[in-house]
């Protein structure tokens, strides 16, 4: 394994997303190669790697180096704490990451970060976008930071977990679905930013307005996220990792590859309950 002093940390935009080459994930990093990536994931939120070779039990050592691992709400893989399998092919009627998101929010402590390889990818297509959301929290008018700070919203899972994939509360980790209340605008806990901090898939309605109020600002801000300047796309190959941290993006991904199939398997991290900005 190659030293941090040369690992090769290349933008893929200057928003968001780096390519990092000089080093091996599956095998255990030395300090600094852990700090030097920590750094890099902190500047560009998004890190991404070609040519890695991990097995669940690998992909859990890489995520321990991170922190404790997070038990999805829908089950891990058997006999592997805090990896989920992600597989789509021609038989498929849902699909992980169909809207803007991030991970699991419907958890008091949603992860913190989340890592996905890719070993089965389609001869074409499956991508995943990626997107800024302090990008997204700046770039707003100052009257509506301002009006956005302070308000907090619903993240439920029953119409996603049960709704979307017909998971049954026995199925899923602790009996039942999670929801809870996090802040609209988030205060990263290592740099402070601020970032918006609803999504499609989990946030269900804003508590402080009324419902009419409550949807058409989620509306406006879910189409908001949706611009191009904030995001990056990262085209998957065989062997390809993706780590994101979940506090300050979200990510979309393409069901775009029919009847191919896509497959890999992603750990997911222990974070800590959101704070408002």
């Amino acid at each position: 394994m190659m030293p941090a002093t040369e690992l090769e940390i290349s933008p893929v935009t200057p928003t968001i997303g780096a390519m990092v080459h000089g080093v091996d994930l599956g095998k255990p990093l030395d300090e600094e190669t852990q700090q030097a990536l920590h750094n890099a994931w902190m500047e560009h939120l998004v890190l991404f790697f070609r040519d890695q070779t991990l097995d669940p039990a690998s992909l859990q050592t890489l995520g321990r180096g991170f922190g404790p691992l997070h038990v999805h709400p829908q089950g891990d893989m058997a006999d592997f704490e805090g990896i989920l399998k992600i597989y789509a092919d021609r038989n498929s009627k849902t699909y992980a990451g169909r809207k803007w998101h991030s991970d699991v929010t419907c958890d008091l402590e949603p992860p913190l970060a989340s890592i996905l390889h890719m070993h089965e990818v389609p001869s074409a297509g499956g991508d995943t976008l990626f997107a800024n959301m302090f990008a997204a929290y700046d770039a707003l008018s100052q009257p509506m930071r301002a009006f956005l700070d302070g308000l907090s919203a619903m993240h439920a899972s029953e119409h996603n977990f049960a709704g979307y994939y017909g998971t049954t509360t026995r199925e899923t980790r602790d009996g039942e679905y999670p929801a809870t209340i996090h802040p609209v605008i988030a205060a990263h806990p290592v740099t402070g930013r601020k970032a918006l901090y609803v999504n499609e898939i989990f946030t269900t309605h804003i508590v402080d307005l009324e419902p009419s109020e409550s949807r058409s600002l989620l509306d406006f801000l879910y189409q908001h996220i949706n611009q191009p300047r904030f995001q990056c796309r990262f085209q998957w190959e065989s062997g390809s990792v993706a780590m994101w941290d979940n506090r300050s993006t979200q990510h979309l991904a393409m069901f775009d590859y029919w009847p191919e199939t896509r497959a890999g398997h992603r750990v997911t991290i222990k974070g800590e309950r959101p704070k408002a900005g």
